[in-house]
């Protein structure tokens, strides 16, 4: 789920003609329901894992509209932003396109996608809180949530053996035993939790538990919120892991975290779900001993309750100027509602729904993830989230905290201090 928000923020010159044609949705979801061809971009992602999916979707509109013509086009994942920017401008849109869940909100804000009525849509009122906060802008929905990758603990059940420890921790007091007993083991030179310094959505999970958050929003305005007394508690917490247990780069952020995870220098990781595999991968693993020897787990927090993760994902919305709009609905309903779930979870992916994960609770393959993805938070939908993210201001901030440049406070109070400039403008 590497999707990063800033190229979503470049979009503000190109955006004035779709504001001009109607950006607060003056066109109802009804529109275009006699239209005949229908184009729907997706990412490679469909075409390479799913494309069962997208047929199945296909055949139910094509069904109930005939002579209907569906287009495809597949992008990948750098290239996509920088295609769909350039058609907006135009009078050919999509009617259907994939977004990173992350990518939402710079879009949203300029008025690029119509509004949709999530009541058309199955199991929306069930949607995961994160990737419902993902499509809901302004109070207005405009988009639904396609698929969700969360984030677990992964730890060397052979490290940890080596100490004692046989089974995976359930609660954040017998994590840190664990890992004290490892640290002091292993010696300086080996992480016992390798967690990078510049990791923001660890970090961030922390905030989270102990009741703090990124950002409030009181009488329509959004104002940094990380220098509250719940958010210094849980960035004093992330700051005792970075000194206690990451003995190893502390300027870096996650981005090759199962490499370094790969290299056999540390015993735990917390992070994208896939990311322990993709350690064990053999051009990966360096030690020769990751293979049937990494274990999962759900990450409990310090509040005593599961650590909330962020979701990574996909969603689906529907460009404002397209004249289809009544027609995409049908086939993004037909493309994630129940069997398109269905269909999802067997190759991996997290449902966008409460009642679809909790089928994958009682599955023992399943139900690290899913028991996982309960607690999610997302990032603060406020109209200048980008400049926000694309200013680094939480990994300078965690950078500082890691380093002992700053103190925890000086620091958040300096981030909040960032965050307000930007956060309100559009």
């Amino acid at each position: 789920m590497k999707r990063k928000l800033a190229a979503a923020i470049g979009i503000a010159g190109m955006m004035v003609s779709v504001a001009a044609c109607g950006g607060s949705g003056s066109k109802s979801s009804t529109s275009g329901a006699d239209a005949k061809e229908l184009t729907v971009w997706l990412t490679v992602d469909a075409q390479n894992n799913w494309p069962n999916l997208v047929k199945a979707a296909d055949a139910a509109v094509e069904k109930a509209h005939p002579g209907l013509k569906i287009n495809h086009e597949y992008y990948g994942w750098p290239d996509k932003n920088t295609k769909l920017d350039a058609v907006l401008a135009t009078d050919k849109v999509p009617d259907v396109v994939e977004m990173g869940n992350t990518e939402m909100l710079g879009y949203m804000v300029k008025g690029a996608f119509a509004p949709v009525d999530p009541a058309k849509f199955t199991n929306s009122s069930a949607w995961l809180d994160g990737l419902k906060a993902s499509v809901t802008y302004d109070g207005k929905t405009y988009g639904v949530p396609y698929y969700a990758g969360g984030r677990v603990g992964n730890w060397r059940k052979d490290v940890f053996a080596s100490v004692g420890v046989k089974s995976t921790p359930k609660t954040y007091a017998e994590l840190t035993a664990d890992l004290d007993k490892v640290q002091a083991k292993e010696g300086d030179k080996f992480s016992a939790w390798y967690q990078p310094t510049r990791d923001w959505y660890a970090a961030m999970s922390f905030v989270y538990d102990a009741g703090g958050s990124i950002a409030t929003q009181a009488g329509g305005q959004w104002k940094g919120n990380l220098s509250s007394p719940e958010s210094i508690k849980g960035l004093t917490e992330f700051k005792n892991v970075i000194d206690k247990y990451m003995h190893g780069d502390k300027t870096k952020d996650e981005s090759d975290r199962y490499i370094v995870y790969g290299q056999g220098k540390s015993g735990m990781i917390f992070g994208a779900a896939w990311e322990g595999a993709t350690s064990a991968d053999p051009k990966n693993d360096k030690t020769g001993k990751l293979k049937n020897n990494l274990v999962n787990f759900v990450m409990p927090g310090p509040s005593g309750k599961n650590l909330p993760v962020f979701l990574g994902g996909s969603d689906l919305a529907v460009p404002v100027k397209s004249k289809a709009q009544a027609l995409a609905a049908e086939w993004i309903n037909a493309f994630t509602g129940s069997s398109g779930q269905k269909g999802l979870m067997a190759k991996g992916n997290l449902p966008n729904n409460k009642t679809d994960l909790a089928t994958l609770k009682s599955d023992p393959a399943t139900a690290v993830p899913a028991t996982a993805a309960e607690s999610n938070w997302f990032v603060p939908m406020a109209p200048g989230w980008g400049q926000v993210e694309k200013a680094q201001v939480l990994q300078t901030m965690l950078q500082n905290i890691g380093t002992g440049k700053q103190s925890v406070e000086a620091a958040a109070k300096a981030a909040d201090a960032a965050i307000d400039k930007v956060i309100n403008t559009k």
